[in-house]
């Protein structure tokens, strides 16, 4: 390398640029970064979060139980919405650019070996620069646990390099087959890679693909399963119980609104019970963790006319989930929804899973963001397919969607800005701005 970056924004650009991919799955290249780097322990207990979808939820809640409990977090996640700080936490405050370029100036020294000779170089994806940039940074933080989110799939996925203490699959769904395989079987076989021998691995999923559960009894992982193992009651006023054999608590609503955050919640509890001989167990910090737990672009509410409602779900289980809450949250008027999705996503199966919720759509091309996304045409012609009705014009980036929608809402109508991350961070800038 002729010259190096110097600031995060030159970092993150060149990192973009040095790997012909942006995503190869294998541990084989980043492992050897990470022994060149001295390998140091990322936290004395560690824990991987993998799934479909509810990750990063789940992060959210084990960052916050934990923190209650006195306890010094760093959370990796991905991807990020409006800065790449905040994929790497540290006592609930996203490190500063400092930290993140003296470590990728760690990374590229070790990529590019002691000699700098080519054969000794390195290839790192974008990605992967990242993880083992988190990992060093909690290495070095005095850290009493490191909460991982896997990005994409789990065994090959470069967080899998950490040998964790506990891990838990969320939920398995079809995302990202070009990668993982085009069945929940396939799928579920992968995100069991995360699972070691001997150690916890908990499956919040409630109804699990074999695979999945057939290769954590391969592994040998400590299986404790959702639904058998543990549980969870609802009340009608979001109150709700988690138990586990003798353990019984009493929780007050999760501070994260989607139906499905009970079932997250539930999942990160029964993390902590099967960790409690080293951690302890402290009902009244996971209660105070449940109730405080936040992260962004999860069914986030913008107060206003008219409202304003962000969300990520980027595939049809998510979806699901969203036109749920759709359904219990009703508003005054219409929902208006402005979406913009990647190519590589189940773009109908998407629209169809949420279409009854939604009275007008706006599409919102993704081109503009990433080469991965649909221009608007392209998404409009796919939502015709399935909605044709009650299709809005379509428009070339997410702003301008907002702002139409915006513009046709009635008193009581409410906009609703979901699917990809991308569109989810435009949503939350324009929020700022409004």
């Amino acid at each position: 390398m002729a010259t190096q970056p110097t600031g995060l924004a030159d970092w993150l650009d060149y990192q973009q640029r040095v790997h012909p991919r942006a995503i190869e799955l294998g541990l084989e290249r980043v492992r050897e970064v990470w022994h060149r780097l001295g390998a140091p322990a990322p936290a004395p207990l560690v824990i991987t979060v993998g799934g479909t979808n509810g990750k990063g939820s789940t992060v959210a809640f084990l960052e916050a139980m934990l923190a209650a409990d006195g306890r010094r977090v760093g959370a990796y996640t991905s991807p990020h919405l409006l800065h790449y700080n905040e994929r790497v936490r540290v006592a609930g405050t996203d490190v500063d650019d400092a930290a993140l370029t003296d470590a990728f100036e760690r990374i590229e020294a070790a990529r590019l070996g002691a000699t700098g000779d080519a054969a000794a170089t390195i290839a790192l994806t974008y990605f992967e620069y990242g993880t083992l940039a988190a990992l060093w940074i909690f290495a070095h933080a005095g850290l009493d646990v490191a909460v991982l989110e896997v990005g994409l799939g789990g065994r090959l996925d470069a967080v899998n390099l950490v040998d964790a203490d506990a891990s838990i699959v969320t939920t398995v769904d079809l995302d990202h087959q070009d990668w993982l395989g085009d069945d929940r079987d396939s799928i579920g076989r992968e995100k069991a890679g995360i699972f070691r021998a001997g150690r916890p691995a908990i499956i919040a999923e409630a109804d699990p693909p074999a695979a999945l559960l057939a290769e954590a009894g391969r592994i040998g992982a400590d299986l404790r399963r959702a639904g058998r193992d543990y549980a969870y009651e609802v009340d009608a006023d979001g109150a709700w119980r988690w138990r586990s054999g003798a353990a019984a608590l009493a929780l007050p609503p999760p501070g994260l609104s989607a139906p499905c955050q009970h079932a997250n919640a539930a999942g990160a509890i029964a993390v902590l019970h099967a960790l409690r001989g080293r951690l302890g167990w402290n009902p009244a910090a996971i209660s105070r963790g449940v109730a405080d737990a936040r992260v962004g672009a999860r069914l986030q509410r913008f107060s206003g006319e008219p409202e304003l409602v962000v969300d990520v779900a980027h595939n049809p289980q998510a979806a699901g989930v969203l036109a749920q809450w759709l359904r219990r949250t009703p508003s005054r008027g219409r929902t208006l929804a402005v979406f913009g999705a990647l190519a590589d996503k189940d773009v109908r199966g998407i629209v169809r899973a949420v279409a009854r919720q939604v009275d007008r759509w706006y599409p919102a091309g993704l081109d503009r963001d990433s080469p991965r996304g649909l221009d608007a045409h392209a998404l409009a012609g796919l939502l015709a397919d399935v909605d044709d009705g009650h299709l809005a014009s379509a428009s070339a980036d997410v702003e301008a969607a907002l702002a139409a929608a915006c513009v046709d809402a009635r008193p009581g109508d409410r906009v609703l800005a979901f699917g990809s991350f991308f569109v989810a961070a435009a949503a939350l800038q324009f929020a700022a701005r409004r």
